[in-house]
């Protein structure tokens, strides 16, 4: 049976015919689906981690007892699961081990664009990587076959346009291979130094056979051209690319040019690279990013091109390659070279917190009270825009309880007293724990809010340790995060509601003005959560709006300004009655049994 699938259901789909058994994962934009759709599979135990480095070493466990596992995040998560993954390269596994990354080239949703092959390169562990959704589920079954033959995770290297893009695929039936016996092996599974020097030779061996396998393998294949062996322009163009830049690649140019579709980008194959650029005139390497396959020509002694054409930063496009190298393949032939244009350019929508955001409060008191705001990774980091603009810095998850500290030690009591640290609820579970309990232990003066909305919400909405439910929707462990901030030491804690911008201006002038370590916790579900029940929308009343534009202060979407009065779109307003603690005139007022 064929069905049209996005990339992330194709891979979730192959884990569940490859037989996986154990799934655990943090969510991350663009991976977040594989796992939220494997979880619709009964077959497969599914769970949120609370980081990405507790969901490998989970998967690592799995497989350590028999079973074939997988854990999935975003490139910048990978960085946090480093140092399992290096050191379950060394191990290998019993039941096959299978790792998502998803790379997002053009930072659609992230706070880089970090090129994830450098991990697998130096990790020394196998990385595929699909260019469609059928090449995503055929691979993640693929990654398990090669995970326990070669005894060795595997890595499968999504990006932003194959996970969210659609295709074709062929669906097959479950096969569970028979669980394997855990057996106790010390050298193996131990990583001290006398063992893991041990490991290490191995792990060498291991890529040349997998350098090997690569070399006749058919997820690395090539494609010749079909217009006479050359160009238009009388030269036979080779292309070496993977990923989504095969796509654009023969959308681009089609058949004039001659492709080597690279499945497997390590380790990368070296005599199937020379014997195809042997029958070249020109090669040229299309990747994203950084100039990985581009180097590894080069160290074979092959004249390429790559980043001398094309751009290392951004996300590519078919437009963007004929631009870049239509000159190449087509010379001057205008009509064959030209690129697609918009000829008006679609102005700019910047992202803003939504309508009702329980976030928009606090970070308007925050701005207000002009404080110095450590921020985190959430969709609370919009709190950085403009009118708000109360945020100071943002580097990784957890870093601003880790940041505040320092920030307060090295300002000798010159910022204690307008400092604060914020942090989403998911995140403070993923990494903010760490530095909460370095503040607590060394004994700055420093503010930790904690901005709880009762779910992970930049992600779209997943559950976390603080929700009191699991992947499915079920009752599940509950962190008190009160009682967890007492246990650490902090005699401090206090919550308040984020709509309420009296009760949030007291919590943060009196938690600055006290030399003790305090966390706020600013409690109130998300908006956008459908069992929120809301208030009747707000209107304006235009006799006593004077057009004074205090309520634009706290960059509401809901609230505008036509014909110099405000008002209000009642079909975005969720009645959170912040703009009604701004107004000085009194001018908005409830809808409820009025006509909007």
């Amino acid at each position: 049976m064929k069905e049209l699938m996005l990339g992330n259901k194709a891979f979730a789909r192959g884990l569940y015919e490859a037989g996986c058994s154990f799934v655990s994962s943090y969510p991350g934009t663009p991976s977040t689906e594989v796992t939220e759709e494997a979880a619709k599979y009964d077959e497969i135990y599914c769970e949120w981690a609370p980081n990405e480095k507790v969901a490998m070493e989970a998967a690592f466990g799995a497989s350590l007892a028999g079973r074939r596992s997988f854990c999935g995040m975003k490139h910048v998560g990978l960085n946090v699961a480093a140092d399992p993954l290096y050191t379950m390269s060394y191990t290998g596994v019993n039941g096959g081990v299978v790792i998502c990354v998803a790379d997002d080239a053009g930072m659609h949703s992230s706070q880089n664009e970090q090129d994830s092959r450098h991990h697998a390169i130096a990790s020394k562990v196998p990385m595929l990587e699909p260019s469609d959704s059928a090449e995503a589920l055929r691979f993640a079954k693929l990654a398990f076959t090669l995970s326990e033959e070669y005894d060795t995770p595997v890595i499968m290297k999504m990006c932003t346009r194959v996970a969210h893009s659609q295709s074709i695929v062929e669906l097959s039936d479950r096969i569970v291979p028979e669980k394997k016996a855990y057996e106790k092996n010390i050298p193996k599974y131990v990583m001290m130094p006398g063992n893991a020097i041990k490991r290490h030779p191995f792990v060498e061996e291991r890529t040349a056979k997998l350098r090997d396998w690569s070399e006749t393998s058919d997820i690395n294949r090539v494609e010749w051209s079909t217009s006479g062996d050359k160009s238009p322009v009388g030269r036979h163009v080779g292309i070496i690319t993977s990923s989504t830049s095969y796509q654009y690649v023969k959308e681009a140019f089609g058949n004039a040019v001659s492709v080597l579709k690279l499945g497997m980008v390590n380790p990368l194959p070296e005599k199937l690279i020379q014997d195809f650029a042997k029958k070249t005139d020109v090669l040229v390497v299309v990747e994203e990013l950084d100039p990985i396959i581009e180097n590894h020509c080069k160290s074979l002694g092959l004249s390429v091109h790559g980043k001398d054409l094309l751009p290392i930063c951004g996300e590519f496009s078919q437009n963007l390659l004929k631009d870049f190298l239509g000159g190449l393949v087509w010379g001057h032939d205008a009509d064959r070279g030209q690129s697609l244009k918009v000829e008006d350019q679609i102005p700019m929508r910047p992202p803003v917190m939504c309508a009702g955001c329980p976030h928009r409060g606090l970070f308007y008191t925050l701005s207000k009270n002009k404080c110095t705001v450590l921020g985190d990774i959430g969709c609370y980091t919009l709190g950085a825009v403009a009118p708000l603009s109360s945020m100071d810095m943002t580097l990784c998850m957890g870093a601003s309880v880790s940041a505040i500290h320092g920030y307060n030690i090295a300002g000798d009591g010159e910022n204690e007293k307008k400092t604060v640290a914020v942090i989403g609820d998911s995140t403070f579970m993923h990494s903010g724990m760490t530095g909460l309990a370095n503040i607590a232990y060394n004994q700055s003066n420093s503010t930790v809010i904690i901005l709880d909305n009762s779910i992970t919400g930049m992600t779209g909405h997943q559950q976390n340790p603080t929700t009191g439910y699991n992947i499915k929707g079920d009752p599940a462990g509950k962190i008190d995060l009160e009682a967890l901030c007492r246990s650490m030491g902090f005699e401090r804690v206090r919550v308040v509601d984020p709509y309420d911008l009296k009760a949030c201006d007291t919590a943060i002038k009196e938690e600055l003005a006290v030399e003790a370590p305090s966390v706020i916790i600013s409690r109130r579900p998300c908006a956008l959560l459908k069992y929120v029940k809301h208030n009747p929308p707000i209107k304006v009343n235009k006799d006593k709006c004077v057009g004074c534009k205090s309520c634009m202060k706290i960059g509401c979407p809901a609230i505008s300004m036509k014909d110099g009065k405000a008002q209000i779109d009642t079909t975005l307003c969720v009645g959170c009655g912040v703009c009604e603690q701004l107004c000085p005139m009194g001018a908005f007022e409830s809808c409820q049994n009025k006509e909007a």
